[in-house]
């Protein structure tokens, strides 16, 4: 499988920048590749809304938005349009969230979405993997 565009999903991404162990370590081996430009990182503007609504409350605001703007470096930001929202609405998935995720990285041609959450995307046509599954791949 050729691997070129990977959504990161917010649970993830919380793991790295909350330094959970040993989950942490496996996202840390996935955006060094991302950063080696072995792949193309992305996240939607909800995956940062939800890191700054969960991470701040443990962290104060400055501390949360230095962390996110290190994020950014690495990845970028897909759009979620009204195309993906009313994709969203009208589709099976029963966590609305999950089906922005979904929808928007459909539409931007993503290969993969990378979550330890699988089961929240059953009704996804694209290729869903833990990090430790994509790290097998790379």
């Amino acid at each position: 499988m050729k691997i070129n565009r990977v959504l990161f999903d917010s649970d993830v991404l919380i793991d790295f920048l909350s330094n959970r162990i040993p989950y942490a370590e496996h996202i840390e081996k996935i955006l060094l590749k991302c950063g080696d430009n072995l792949f193309q990182g992305f996240i939607t503007p909800v995956i940062i809304s939800n890191i700054y609504y969960i991470m701040r409350k443990n962290e104060k605001h400055e501390k949360v938005i230095d962390k996110l703007k290190l994020l950014i470096e690495i990845i970028d930001v897909i759009n979620i349009d009204k195309e993906v929202i009313i994709k969203s609405f009208n589709s099976k998935f029963s966590d609305f969230e999950d089906a922005l995720q979904n929808y928007s990285a459909e539409l931007n041609q993503i290969d993969i979405i990378v979550t330890r959450n699988f089961k929240d995307y059953k009704n996804s046509n694209l290729v869903i993997l833990t990090p430790l599954e994509l790290i097998s791949y790379l």
